[in-house]
């Protein structure tokens, strides 16, 4: 292998890693905008107008991506269709839907399981090799998401059950799984021009879903903090981390790309204390430490 190639490599690395942090930072913000909307806005409505928000913004600013790459995402329609579909509306749907019927101890520890998901779902699908120190990684970064998702008091755990929202966040971490999986044969084009139509197809995909909201009586008006959400949300976790999560796994790949999700829960936990004015305590070192070390391992166990 030549210099040049390596230090390529190195290179693709190093952004993958920025582009990550960044995006499971947005992401963790929005496990507290989740929380935010309860009672602010009804989760349909949300799912809907974050994904118009977002085709929005990129229709106005990135449409020349989707011009120049339609001739090759129009022979892959019914890909884009199947990952915008499950990738976006259904996760963002089944994850507000959760926030309703389940505790944030819940939430916390099942988004620990989307890497699990990723890895074998890439052994089983792509026959992607999973090394003995790239499962410690993973066993250490799951310690420590159920260390800051039980905020230092493993005896809780005894007193868990699986309750709707728990089997609802179960189903969209699944889901997630699947997508981030997608991505790694995602057609050659831009990460914008992609992004566009995905974003097009998740808003079309919650028109439906929005109409069995209303239809059911459960319709709630955003408020003035429910549009703040939907603004926060359009932004950050819906466009920019997106982006970023797909540029990724095109330098990546999906298995390694997939450890980092592992931050969301302790960047939530560590905005909570600044949001709620909580302390940061013990637990919560420990935990990052742990998810940290984990996403290390993971890295320095890759296949060579």
């Amino acid at each position: 292998m030549t210099h040049s190639v390596i230090n390529q490599r190195e290179n693709h690395n190093l952004q993958a890693y920025l582009l990550l942090t960044v995006t499971t930072l947005f992401w963790g913000g929005n496990t507290i905008f989740g929380q935010v909307a309860v009672g602010e806005i009804s989760p349909m409505l949300l799912v809907t107008l974050r994904w118009l928000g977002v085709l929005i913004l990129l229709l106005l600013f990135a449409r020349k991506y989707l011009i120049e790459d339609w001739p090759v995402l129009r022979h892959h329609l019914v890909y884009v269709g199947l990952m915008g579909g499950v990738g976006f509306t259904m996760f963002n749907a089944l994850f507000y839907i959760a926030a309703h019927s389940t505790s944030a101890i819940n939430i916390g520890i099942l988004q620990g399981s989307i890497p699990v998901f990723v890895l074998f779902g890439g052994y089983l699908i792509f026959h992607n090799r999973v090394t003995k120190i790239q499962a410690c990684g993973v066993t250490a970064t799951l310690i420590g998401v159920v260390i800051v998702a039980s905020g230092g008091n493993l005896t809780s755990f005894s007193e868990l059950s699986l309750n709707q929202g728990d089997l609802l966040m179960l189903l969209a971490c699944f889901l997630y799984a699947a997508y981030s999986l997608g991505l790694s044969r995602r057609p050659k084009t831009s990460a914008l021009g992609l992004f566009t139509l995905l974003a097009c197809v998740a808003f079309l995909v919650s028109l439906p879903l929005l109409s069995i909201e209303i239809m059911a009586g459960d319709f709630m008006a955003p408020t003035t903090t429910g549009w703040v959400v939907v603004a926060l949300v359009t932004l950050l976790p819906s466009l920019i981390a997106q982006i970023f999560f797909i540029h990724s796994i095109s330098l990546i790949g999906p298995g390694r790309a997939g450890v980092f999700v592992n931050l969301v829960p302790v960047f939530a936990s560590i905005m909570a204390v600044f949001y709620l004015h909580e302390s940061f305590e013990l637990f919560h070192a420990a935990s990052l430490g742990l998810v940290l070390g984990g996403i290390w391992l993971s890295e320095a166990g890759k296949e060579k």
